[in-house]
Protein backbone atom coordinates (compact mmCIF):
# COMPACT_ATOMS: atom_id res chain seq x y z
CA UNK A 1 0.00 0.00 0.00
CA UNK A 2 1.07 3.59 -0.95
CA UNK A 3 0.24 6.74 1.47
CA UNK A 4 0.84 9.90 0.16
CA UNK A 5 1.45 12.86 2.74
CA UNK A 6 2.70 16.50 2.08
CA UNK A 7 6.02 17.94 3.84
CA UNK A 8 4.80 19.16 6.67
CA UNK A 9 2.88 16.19 7.93
CA UNK A 10 5.44 14.01 7.30
CA UNK A 11 8.27 16.21 9.02
CA UNK A 12 5.25 16.37 12.21
CA UNK A 13 4.99 12.84 12.26
CA UNK A 14 8.07 11.38 10.82
CA UNK A 15 8.89 8.71 13.24
CA UNK A 16 5.63 7.06 12.75
CA UNK A 17 5.56 7.02 8.78
CA UNK A 18 9.36 5.96 9.29
CA UNK A 19 7.77 2.71 11.77
CA UNK A 20 4.99 2.31 9.00
CA UNK A 21 7.76 2.58 5.79
CA UNK A 22 9.36 -0.44 7.89
CA UNK A 23 6.35 -2.44 8.15
CA UNK A 24 6.33 -2.61 4.13
CA UNK A 25 4.50 0.68 3.27
CA UNK A 26 5.49 2.64 0.73
CA UNK A 27 5.04 6.91 0.97
CA UNK A 28 5.01 9.14 -0.97
CA UNK A 29 6.09 12.95 0.21
CA UNK A 30 4.79 15.76 -1.42
CA UNK A 31 4.81 19.27 -1.67
CA UNK A 32 1.36 20.20 -2.46
CA UNK A 33 0.23 18.40 -4.87
CA UNK A 34 3.81 17.55 -6.55
CA UNK A 35 5.48 14.22 -5.39
CA UNK A 36 9.10 14.85 -4.32
CA UNK A 37 9.78 11.78 -2.83
CA UNK A 38 9.16 7.97 -2.46
CA UNK A 39 10.28 6.44 0.61
CA UNK A 40 10.58 2.50 0.66
CA UNK A 41 11.81 0.43 2.86
CA UNK A 42 15.49 -1.16 2.50
CA UNK A 43 15.29 -4.97 2.25
CA UNK A 44 18.07 -6.50 3.73
CA UNK A 45 19.97 -9.53 2.61
CA UNK A 46 18.76 -13.35 4.16
CA UNK A 47 20.97 -15.91 5.94
CA UNK A 48 19.96 -17.60 3.27
CA UNK A 49 21.01 -15.05 0.41
CA UNK A 50 24.36 -14.55 2.43
CA UNK A 51 24.83 -18.36 2.56
CA UNK A 52 24.17 -18.54 -1.51
CA UNK A 53 26.65 -15.91 -2.12
CA UNK A 54 29.61 -17.85 0.07
CA UNK A 55 28.48 -20.81 -1.89
CA UNK A 56 28.89 -18.91 -5.05
CA UNK A 57 31.84 -17.52 -4.15
CA UNK A 58 33.50 -20.84 -3.43
CA UNK A 59 32.40 -22.18 -7.26
CA UNK A 60 34.68 -19.47 -8.22
CA UNK A 61 37.30 -20.23 -6.48
CA UNK A 62 37.04 -23.99 -7.76
CA UNK A 63 36.66 -25.20 -4.15
CA UNK A 64 34.74 -28.63 -4.04
CA UNK A 65 32.94 -30.18 -1.63
CA UNK A 66 32.48 -34.14 -0.84
CA UNK A 67 29.39 -36.58 -1.10
CA UNK A 68 29.66 -36.81 2.73
CA UNK A 69 29.69 -32.96 2.80
CA UNK A 70 26.54 -32.73 0.53
CA UNK A 71 24.78 -35.48 2.11
CA UNK A 72 25.64 -33.63 5.56
CA UNK A 73 24.19 -29.97 4.96
CA UNK A 74 21.39 -31.90 2.85
CA UNK A 75 20.59 -33.73 6.41
CA UNK A 76 21.01 -30.53 8.37
CA UNK A 77 18.17 -29.40 10.53
CA UNK A 78 16.00 -32.60 9.77
CA UNK A 79 16.66 -34.11 13.27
Amino acid sequence: MTTTVKISEAKTHLSELLARVEAGEDLIITRGNDPVAHVTRIRKQTDMQLLLAEVRAARLKGASSTHEELLTWRDEGRR
